[in-house]
């Protein structure tokens, strides 16, 4: 496989140093790189695209290593930033970086072979390097006319109110020179010679390729590749729900929210999704487009997407998990078969009501949809009596009746209701 070939036809190829195709041909096995660094106890979507470029590293036939920035999560990296970092202490530095790491191991095939993948913390480098003997064997290679032309520097270096840059303090103004000597340390120690990232760390990438090149007499030669920043169609950054940031981590992102971002996926957003996120062979991904535009609304590619995805990330029994749970919502599957985590994520966007018990004992359907609700459902108990005469309200899935009692529908595990009103939801807890 031609990893530039495969990356242009994906729609994920951004730039690449003069050479570097030759490289990855003439070359196999070489060893290449990406950094991630540990700002966050989980890798979110926007990193997995990054990832996706390592698996087809690794698939061309090269050695894919990621390296977790124990140290340089202790700088921040200015790349794409206004405003400088909040620094974190290194406890929860070492807390995300072991969750960074157990992620980084379902995307790439661990072994022994010429193509094993590897993890690496530039904390064990960077632990024992003095601040004087780094800047006697590295700060000396680089000049600062040479650090100061950098995009991610410069926007930051004309810090004003109307650009929104706060400047940059020396801190993050050195973050390309320890990501260059990272760069140096890998080629040094383990031969690699392929620096890989999103297009927003071109400077700091090539910083590194000529950190190498000056520290080692001008006979060392390493390379650059870039994949594209994944945005939407209206060109604003991808990774992101109404709720917040996607990760990674089912305890921050369910599998069930996880599964329903993609499946939610906008049509102008999916065929590019699809060639980024899955492994699907470019023919798959054709005959699925073809299949999805006689029927879009059967959302053909998103469901594709979404289970691609879902079980890479999650496993198979999240997926079956993620599925059952939005046939629930969406299909009419059963309530019963959803545990709590489950069914509060599926009635997350829907209003919660709390009901006291002792509000059910003697009450009919009707006090309990209004006023025992604090009128949160209906109004009234006559507006509720007409939409039930007009057979449109549920309980737990079960027609309401005007005769029936509060207690005639067992709660969800004991003390959950899901009242439809037509085609509204409405969860009630009973408290």
């Amino acid at each position: 496989m031609n990893l530039i070939d495969e990356l242009r036809w994906r729609g994920m190829f951004h730039d690449m140093m003069p050479g570097t195709e030759e490289h990855l041909l003439k070359n196999a096995p070489i060893t290449g790189y990406i950094g991630f660094d540990p700002t966050a106890p989980s890798l979110h979507i926007g990193n997995l695209a990054t990832i996706m470029l390592l698996v087809h590293l690794q698939r061309a036939g090269h050695r894919p290593l990621a390296l977790v920035g124990g140290a340089t999560g202790m700088i921040g990296d200015p790349s794409g930033k206004s405003a400088e970092r909040n620094l974190l202490d290194e406890e929860a530095l070492r807390r995300n970086q072991a969750g960074i790491q157990a992620q980084l191991k379902n995307f790439l095939v661990f072994d022994d072979s010429p193509t094993g993948a590897r993890v690496m913390n530039n904390y064990d480098w960077f632990k024992d390097f003095g601040f004087l003997q780094f800047l006697r064997e590295v700060g000396k290679h680089l000049t600062v006319n040479y650090m100061m032309a950098k995009d991610s520097v410069k926007r930051r270096i004309g810090g004003n109110e109307e650009s929104g840059a706060e400047g940059i303090s020396y801190t993050e103004f050195s973050y390309q020179l320890l990501q260059g000597y990272d760069f140096y340390h890998l080629y040094k120690e383990l031969g690699t010679t392929l620096q890989m990232g999103a297009s927003d760390q071109w400077g700091n990438i090539t910083t590194g390729t000529e950190l190498i090149r000056r520290m080692s007499g001008g006979e060392g030669k390493a390379y650059a590749l870039t994949g594209q920043l994944i945005t939407k169609a209206d060109g604003t950054k991808y990774g992101k729900s109404e709720t917040g940031t996607v990760w990674l981590d089912p305890a921050m992102t369910s599998p069930y929210q996880f599964y329903q971002f993609f499946l939610n996926a906008a049509d102008a957003d999916v065929p590019r999704l699809i060639r980024v996120f899955t492994l699907l062979s470019q023919p798959e991904i054709e005959a699925l487009e073809a299949e999805h535009a006689q029927a879009p609304h059967l959302r053909t590619l998103q469901k594709a997407l979404a289970q691609d995805v879902t079980i890479r990330v999650h496993g198979q029994a999240a997926y079956e998990a993620a599925v059952a749970a939005s046939q629930v919502l969406f299909g009419g599957g059963e309530l019963s078969s959803l545990d709590e985590a489950t069914l509060l994520d599926v009635f997350a966007g829907v209003p919660h009501v709390e009901v006291p018990r002792a509000e059910l004992e003697g009450q009919d359907a009707l006090t309990l949809l209004s006023t025992a609700s604090g009128n949160v459902i209906f109004s009234s108990k006559g507006e509720a009596r007409k939409m039930v005469q007009n057979n449109g309200v549920k309980l737990n899935r079960q027609k309401v009746t005007l005769e029936q009692t509060a207690q005639a529908v067992a709660p969800l595990l004991g003390k959950y209701l899901v009242a439809q009103k037509g085609k509204s939801y409405f969860l009630i807890k009973l408290v």
